[in-house]
């Protein structure tokens, strides 16, 4: 379990580091909708990346088959949900900027495939 906190601190943190550090440009360039879209898809992922760390001993624990799949398919439903709610915010609202969004809820992704590409070019062996 302490294995999965560390992982999700590592990639999380990164993600929301890059997605503010890159909003802060996109303020500075008046480009607000962007910026909002971007940190609004990226708390979503990283709350996304979180919840599936935390739900994953639960699936494993389950007594029966029927239990885990029943909450496997909740928590799966309950995740889209939660990614639904940035990525209607880009539609609805001018606020966000959609594609922004979109890059967003992807970023705690982008952050572990390029620790997985940095790891391949940079690894000493």
């Amino acid at each position: 379990m302490n294995a999965i906190r560390e992982t999700q601190k590592k990639y999380c943190s990164r993600a929301l580091t890059a997605a503010i550090l890159i909003a802060f440009a996109f303020v500075l360039a008046a480009q607000k909708p962007i910026a909002k879209g971007l940190i609004a898809g990226t708390l979503a992922s990283i709350l996304n990346f979180i919840l599936i760390g935390e739900a994953l001993p639960t699936r494993i624990l389950q007594s029966s088959r029927i239990k885990s799949t029943v909450f496997s398919f909740g928590s799966i439903l309950f995740r889209f949900a939660l990614m639904g709610i940035p990525i209607y915010l880009g539609i609805t609202s001018k606020d966000f900027n959609l594609f922004a969004v979109v890059i967003g809820v992807f970023m705690v992704q982008v952050m572990i495939l390029l620790d997985h590409i940095s790891s391949l070019f940079f690894s000493t062996g």
